[in-house]
């Protein structure tokens, strides 16, 4: 029974070469966000609330760019893994224009509607002054933010294709190079050090931009490069046209990845929105959950990711049964890390909102939100595994059921009654909206175990059989 959950140590071997530069690579961008949450949340709680709320804005737009390369994404992995060079080029394309298209479109909405947008967050239940200085410091922190879009979306594009031959260090050195440069910039900018005027969210922003092209320049420049290290550079912009059968396939499978990211996130902010109507403190109060459970959560987001890539390249080499067991085994290895992460956070709750200069209620209200994500991590984990588990086979539309249609169905009913027709404490409500998914946990065991996933999309001509050994050598 244990050998079926439980690898050796060349399988665990395996998945830590390839998730070990992920998680690196994450657990700086978070720690970095919790120190910039951190200085800006010492400026002053409007200052933090502007910045959260505005941040909340962009995640919607960043899921949207990590839904349009991974409908490709899934192409593009087991491309790699039958040896198709042109077609991973291919899918390379079709993420470079849809994330273009998304791009614009993005950006139009935010520069159209940013404003009322922010105003959805804002709610009479709180001091006028307050409200006031909130919207001020999050319109001045949007304006900036969206120069920096077009540099995040580009490095997406080209980090998500690297991590799918099995190149994650370079991306790692291009994040770990980003947050440094962003962090010292936090510093310098916002508190207005070496002889620099004090420039409070303004300078987070500006911080963020530069560390964004610092990024995207480095994973660039380093593809474009190092051609013998990543073949399919060759040739990658002799033409931009993409067979029109593929570009429908891509399209057919990634068209519920995209809407699914998008309506996901926006599912995201929506109960953001619901918990503040209970106020100002409430949306600080998240914001500090979800910066500090982010920096935890690192774990089975990058199992999930390379879980992605190495049953995906299996799927592509058409090793169906050695995809079932690898699958099953990197599920169980993330539940249990998390169990452990989950403990320690739980305990540690209280010592991170004692950092931030705010309100005893803001810090209380944090601590009670960061302990239920807590004890909802290993579920957490066991729900993103189930997703890309799904999602490594090509079973996108069932993905996009299983995710954002529960989040719409579900969840934010849930939440939308809760905060409007009860009178219940926000904690309580805030732990019955996250503890419902119990029910997708459900769902994506029977899912999983049934084998729906496997699936190969690509054409299979003969592959030699070190192509995962090759991929982290």
């Amino acid at each position: 029974m244990l050998r079926k959950f439980i690898g050796d140590k060349k399988f665990y071997l395996m998945v830590l070469t390839i998730t070990l530069p992920i998680i690196i690579q994450n657990a700086i961008t978070n720690f970095v966000s919790l120190l910039d949450n951190i200085m800006v949340g010492q400026v002053g709680t409007e200052q933090m609330s502007g910045v959260a709320i505005v941040n909340q804005l962009m995640f919607v737009y960043s899921l949207c760019i990590f839904g349009a390369v991974s409908g490709a994404g899934i192409f593009g992995a087991q491309f790699f893994g039958s040896g198709d060079k042109e077609g991973f080029r291919n899918a390379f394309r079709f993420k470079l224009i849809s994330c273009f298209l998304v791009f614009l479109l993005g950006t139009g909405v935010l520069i159209s509607l940013g404003t009322p947008l922010i105003n959805l967050y804002l709610h009479e239940g709180s001091d006028a002054a307050d409200i006031a200085a909130t919207l001020f410091y999050a319109k001045k922190y949007m304006w900036i933010m969206l120069i920096g879009l077009a540099p995040f979306t580009l490095s997406q594009v080209y980090s998500s294709t690297l991590r799918e031959t099995g190149e994650t260090f370079v991306p790692m050195i291009g994040g770990i190079a980003a947050v440094i440069t962003n962090t010292c910039l936090n510093y310098i900018l916002i508190f207005g050090k070496l002889g620099l005027p004090a420039l409070g969210v303004e300078g987070a922003a500006i911080a963020t931009i530069i560390s964004r092209f610092l990024e995207a320049g480095i994973i660039v420049i380093w593809t474009h490069t190092h051609a013998s290290k990543v073949p399919f550079i060759k040739y990658l912009y002799k033409t931009l046209k993409i067979p029109r059968k593929l570009a429908w396939q891509i399209l057919i499978k990634g068209m519920p990845l995209l809407v699914n990211e998008a309506l996901w996130a926006g599912g995201m902010a929506v109960m953001t929105q619901c918990y503040s109507l209970r106020g100002l403190s409430v949306v600080a109060g998240t914001n500090i959950s979800s910066t500090i459970s982010n920096v935890f959560n690192i774990a089975f987001i990058a199992l999930g990711t390379s879980l992605s890539i190495i049953v995906g390249q299996l799927l592509g080499a058409g090793k169906m049964e050695e995809a079932k067991d690898t699958d099953r085994k990197l599920i169980f290895f993330s539940v249990v890390c998390c169990l452990f992460l989950g403990a320690l956070l739980f305990l540690t709750a209280p010592l991170f909102p004692a950092i931030y200069k705010t309100t005893v209620e803001v810090k209380s209200l944090a601590t009670h939100f960061i302990r239920v994500s807590a004890v909802c991590m290993p579920m957490y984990a066991f729900l993103h595994s189930c997703y890309f588990t799904l999602r490594s086979g090509g079973k996108t539309m069932i993905t996009f059921l299983f995710d954002s249609a529960f989040v719409w169905t579900v969840s934010i009913p849930t939440a939308f009654i809760l905060t409007r027709f009860t009178t219940w404490n926000i904690v309580p409500v805030f732990a019955i909206c996250q503890s419902v998914e119990i029910i997708k946990c459900v769902v994506g065991y029977i899912l999983v175990k049934k084998g729906v996933w496997l699936n190969n999309i690509v054409s299979s001509p003969v592959v030699s059989a070190r192509v995962l050994e090759e991929s982290v050598s």
